[in-house]
């Protein structure tokens, strides 16, 4: 108790010294030129967003035509770039790692374009331009284009439910590629926009549990391959697709049980090669060939052995040949025409998200940066150009990517090897895929589905933020037992609910001096931080104070008002001296921002104190306010209100000089 009073006394010396000195510190936050207007910055981003594109093609205004040229042409082909310096060992791993990551790609895009209910070609087809373009136009030097099953259950979960793929299948498909156009005109517009942003309302934890959820259904909805029901559901919720599986099973005439074996046999082969492949990183060709080899082979026994005829299904005719156009199948006047472009807006929110982290995530690993919106862009008119050419929603894939980069990849020159080699596969060897078993394609795609589901990361979310997980559980579960886009709905909602407690319902903090310094810190977090005498400084934890939460942030200042004036009661009757709250001290260094019903709370407040403070005295001061804040306090004639009490340090408003009141 000793101690401490005498850290109070030295204290209060202190800010009387301070309260001697000239006040020039405060002239100069008080005599800050006024800030960009709305109109400012809303002009300065456009022309940001214009220049950063003319920038980097221009490059000095001295050079020529020509130079300018090659210069545009190097910023939106970064192929020109990278391409001039390219070596016969580059050429070697990429091939490599072209031919490895084509090897998985071909058996992965006929299961997937069957996952999306199109025909097996249109995997192909997808695998095939899209990452030609991307090859020219991207900006990462590993991602591996194509499609993907979320992309893919995601397209026929929503399509479904306005035609029928069983009864109109070219109703169904031209829809899909007028969703994919669309998906290509939203990303492309994100990333000329900049508006790259906005993916991050779909949180990591929410993209975590959307993805377990959908490997989960896409694994039930595989049932139907790997057991060659006749009739299955067309839902994908997990109870009417396990009822429908129960009920198929209970007709043994419904399915054969020479589809389970081969299809089993093959997939716990793939499974086996793939953790040998996680056990040794030699290994890294095992699990990328063996979806390949497992077609070749089954293939092989079923053409040998004539299994088709004993209940086998089969894939049957696959279309060979090059990419035809489907410009001619784009329904731009479909009476779906609107929930077609809502299918795209979200297949093209969920594949830049998978893609851009991808990309970002191997970047980060060999030491560069990629530009997030320059690979919107680039994703963007790789799916507008697909859409032109028979492809669905491509993307950028986490597991091929990661095969990619374990085979040595250098550049984005892999695309090319592996989009060069499905073409040679579509023009050659579509005829030899006619006795591909079905089961075969089930097993692969269930075989690719456990990377997709993270429980180390579900865990880390759990122990980090329980807020985060609820987003992450909202998000799984809504997917699980009712729909794909409920289950993003439902991630959005929890996510957005989280932002909004957090801007309503701001914390505050009380701080205190930490012994021998001008550092001011939150007595709870720092134990050793001593109060300052009669000051009561608190730091609203938000960086706006706004309509949302200006009343409930003066409700906590009061509140604090009053327990510390308590505190300072109950240390009277233990034989201390009371000081009541003389100054009342507002950290504002978090506030970035500041409206009208922000201002008017604390004009309520400073009443409020100065009412308060009959008994005593008890005013307010604005430590550190940011550049608008000031700006705004000074228009509304705030500053001269509190008597000009606003400083540059909390340091300097301790020291201040009480006005009597």
């Amino acid at each position: 108790m000793g101690s401490s009073a005498q850290i109070e006394d030295v204290v209060v010396v202190d800010i009387e010294k301070k309260a001697e000195e000239p006040n020039e510190w405060s002239e100069w936050v008080l005599n800050a030129p006024e800030p960009p207007s709305l109109w400012h910055e809303l002009a300065g981003s456009v022309s940001n967003t214009i220049s950063r594109y003319q920038g980097k093609a221009s490059g000095p205004r001295s050079q020529s035509g020509p130079k300018i040229m090659v210069s545009f042409l190097q910023a939106m082909f970064p192929v020109l770039g990278w391409g001039r310096n390219y070596s016969a060992i580059s050429f070697r791993n990429d091939l490599l790692a072209g031919l490895t990551i084509a090897s998985l790609c071909i058996p992965q895009g006929i299961g997937y374009a069957t996952l999306a209910r199109l025909d097996p070609e249109y995997g192909l087809y997808t695998s095939a331009v899209p990452p030609l373009i991307y090859a020219m136009m991207g900006s990462s030097r590993e991602v591996a284009i194509g499609p993907v099953a979320v992309v893919s259950l995601l397209l026929s979960s929503m399509i479904q439910k306005l035609i029928d793929p069983s009864t109109d299948p070219l109703g169904y498909t031209k829809l899909v590629l007028t969703a994919t156009l669309f998906a290509g005109i939203f990303q492309a517009a994100f990333g000329l926009l900049r508006l790259g942003f906005l993916l991050e309302f779909l949180s990591h934890a929410a993209i975590v549990g959307f993805t377990a959820g959908a490997a989960i259904v896409i694994g039930l909805q595989q049932l139907k391959g790997l057991f060659g029901f006749q009739r299955f559901t067309n839902k994908t919720d997990v109870v009417s697709v396990t009822m429908s599986v129960r009920e198929s099973l209970d007709h043994p005439l419904q399915w054969n049980y020479l589809n389970v074996v081969l299809g089993c046999s093959f997939l716990i082969l793939m499974l086996i090669s793939r953790f040998l492949g996680k056990r040794n990183r030699k290994l890294f060709w095992l699990p990328a060939i063996s979806p390949l080899a497992s077609v070749v082979l089954s293939t092989l026994i079923v053409f040998l052995t004539r299994a088709d005829k004993h209940g086998v299904n089969i894939v049957k005719h696959v279309k060979g040949g090059l990419n035809p156009s489907s410009v001619h199948l784009l329904e731009l006047n479909s009476p779906y025409i609107g929930e077609v472009a809502k299918i795209g807006l979200v297949a093209s929110v969920i594949a830049l998200t998978e893609s851009v982290s991808v990309g970002r995530s191997f970047a980060s690993m060999r030491g560069y940066h990629i530009d997030g919106n320059k690979e919107m862009v680039s994703i963007g008119f790789m799916n507008i150009i697909g859409s032109f050419t028979s492809c669905y929603v491509a993307t950028g894939s986490f597991s091929r990517t990661a095969v990619n980069v374990a085979a040595g990849c250098e550049t984005a020159g892999s695309n090319i090897v592996m989009a060069i080699t499905v073409v040679i596969s579509l023009l050659c060897f579509t005829k030899l895929l006619y006795f591909t078993p079905t089961a075969i394609l089930a097993s692969i795609i269930i075989s690719a589905l456990p990377g997709l589901v993270d429980f180390n990361e579900a865990y880390r979310i759990w122990k980090l933020d329980k807020l985060d997980f609820l987003a992450c559980a909202g998000a799984f579960f809504g997917v699980l037992f009712s729909s794909v886009e409920i289950g993003l709905l439902v991630a959005v909602a929890i996510s957005f609910t989280n932002i909004i407690m957090i801007s309503i319902r701001p914390g505050t903090e009380t701080l205190g001096r930490l012994p021998e310094t001008d550092w001011f810190c939150d007595v709870h977090q720092y134990p050793m931080a001593v109060k300052t005498a009669g000051v009561l400084i608190i730091r609203v934890k938000s960086a706006l104070l706004c309509f949302a939460n200006a009343n409930f942030v003066t409700e906590r200042i009061m509140k604090l008002i009053t327990d510390e004036e308590e505190e300072e009661e109950a240390n009277e009757n233990e034989g201390d001296t009371k000081r009541t709250i003389q100054l009342v001290i507002i950290d504002a260094s978090n506030l970035m921002n500041i409206d009208t019903s922000g201002i008017a709370s604390l004009e309520e407040l400073h009443k409020s104190l100065v009412s308060h403070g009959k008994q005593g005295v008890s005013q307010l001061a604005i430590a550190n306010p940011r550049w608008q804040v000031i700006h705004k306090l000074k228009a509304a004639n705030f500053v001269r209100t509190i008597g000009g009490r606003v400083f540059l340090t909390v340091a300097e408003a301790v020291g201040c000089k009480l006005d009597p009141v």
